[in-house]
């Protein structure tokens, strides 16, 4: 039930929340009609206009949870999904004249426009929408900054240009622009875009005979608490009714060796080369800077790697990678490596999945470590480079490399915009969507100062182990490191 002061995290995780409950039951098909009056029971409406807008708004995140677009158009297969029923809040015209405005004689906004949209009224200038061109010419132009600029928020935070509003003014997606980096999720303020999801995929596997294992992003230590180790979520996770649990800080190491050789041979080559872990900038690449693709680093990534291992050391494995980022989602769907993983959660996901079967973590056990520190540590800006250069060290390989490390979706473009002029003065690129690493990523559990405590104090427990220990440990799987 909602009730009472509720913030958007609020409503998506007990949506995820109750579906993870009636999925583990085996009774969500039969009660997921009823679940939004049960959420929503009236009379009175909590966060909307009314307890029929609110119950369509659950009605439609129940459909995300599914893996459904909650859309009635055609089911575009897009990661991130627009839940239409809330999303019309915003204002739909974009430079407003406000207060300020003193209607003054020098007119300079009306003489900045360039499509006559702006008129003098009674009392303020007259922006006339269905004229205006949103060139912001107005607003540099006027000296009492009385001219607002109401860019949706969504839209601002997006750094493809993929947003759009339709005649309604809801918004649009463009999936061809889209690269799944959760910017917009993240910023709007109504809560009107979200991801879609593979849980109840999953439970439904966990309740069946097939062997899942899950494989827990770099950035997971901190999520669950200070006190939380892999090795207390790996007995939490086999509660869920995972075969096992696999670290892809393992899947990492493999990555930090794997692209030192390939940084290495194109340094000597004098080739710039980019790193291939994060989903949303290699997304970036692809769909905005096609012709920098022959750049990118032919490495798999870590949750890749991580899944060839496990399918090696079990063959009949459905693998299931759980961590922080929107994007991996959309890397399972694109199937780009063979034998590589299955389905993708988030750990907001993987939370709702303990809330439902009254999972506490703090009642487990022991440590585990699977990955060296250097692997765990490609969870944070900076961390792949800091790896790659620790996996040359090891080998014995000495190169001046130089590398532009880009923190956050919007460096990365301009990164990316420089390289293709020819213009980028570093050897390599890292490309990380999300500003700090994938420990802020859109599907964390904790982001900022706090996820950052507890990380630090988890991984005080963490051993020296190099690189290549890991490597060396699971020579005997003997798996490809480059895509075809």
């Amino acid at each position: 039930m909602l009730q009472g002061n509720i913030d958007i995290g609020t409503i998506k995780n007990e949506v995820l929340y109750e579906v993870a409950k009636l999925a583990f039951q085996g009774a969500l098909e039969e009660k997921k009609e009823q679940l939004p009056f049960e959420m929503i029971p009236g009379p009175q409406a909590n966060f909307r206009c009314c307890i029929y807008k609110e119950r369509e708004i659950i009605r439609q995140r129940i459909l995300l949870a599914q893996g459904k677009s909650p859309s009635s158009k055609k089911d575009d297969k897009n990661i991130v999904q627009v839940i239409s029923s809330a999303c019309e809040e915003c204002p739909i015209t974009r430079f407003v004249v406000t207060d300020n405005c003193q209607k003054c004689m020098g007119k300079r906004c009306q003489n900045a426009c360039n499509f006559k949209a702006i008129t003098m009224s009674r009392d303020r200038a007259y922006i006339d929408p269905s004229k205006c061109k949103e060139c912001g010419k107005c607003a540099q132009a006027c000296p009492y900054n009385a001219i607002a600029d109401l860019m949706r928020p969504c839209k601002r935070s997006c750094p493809v240009d993929a947003i759009s509003m339709d005649e309604n003014g809801i918004v649009i997606i463009n999936e061809e622009k889209c690269i799944s980096c959760g910017n917009c999720i993240r910023n709007c303020p109504f809560g009107a875009i979200s991801d879609r999801s593979f849980l109840v995929d999953v439970i439904n596997l966990l309740r069946s005979d097939i062997p899942v294992y899950a494989m827990v992003a770099p950035a997971v230590e901190g999520q669950f608490g200070a006190q939380v180790s892999t090795g207390i979520l790996a007995e939490g996770i086999k509660e869920l009714g995972f075969d096992g649990m696999f670290e892809v800080a393992l899947g990492a190491d493999f990555v930090a060796a794997s692209e030192s050789e390939e940084w290495y041979e194109a340094y000597q080559e004098g080739k710039k080369m980019t790193t291939s872990c994060c989903p949303a900038f290699v997304n970036m690449i692809k769909k905005h800077f096609p012709e920098l693709i022959k750049n990118i680093s032919t490495t798999i990534s870590p949750m890749q790697a991580t899944a060839k291992v496990v399918k090696a050391l079990h063959p009949d494995a459905i693998t299931v990678f759980i961590g922080p980022c929107i994007a991996k989602k959309s890397e399972v769907l694109d199937h780009i490596t063979e034998g590589g993983t299955d389905y993708a959660l988030t750990f907001d996901e993987l939370n709702a999945m303990f809330r439902a079967k009254e999972i506490e973590l703090a009642s487990f056990g022991q440590n585990m470590q699977q990955g060296s520190i250097f692997g765990k540590n490609f969870a944070v800006a900076g961390g792949v480079t800091a790896s790659v250069l620790q996996a040359l060290k090891e080998k014995g390989i000495q190169a001046d490399i130089h590398v532009k490390g880009c923190n956050g979706a919007a460096e990365c473009k301009k990164a990316l915009m420089l390289l293709k002029a020819g213009k980028l003065p570093e050897d390599f690129l890292e490309g990380m969507s999300c500003e700090g690493g994938c420990v802020n990523g859109p599907g964390a559990v904790l982001s900022g100062r706090q996820a950052q405590v507890n990380r630090t104090n988890v991984l005080k427990s963490v051993d020296d182990r190099a690189i290549y220990d890991t490597v060396h440990s699971y020579e005997d799987c003997n798996i490809t490191m480059h895509r075809k």
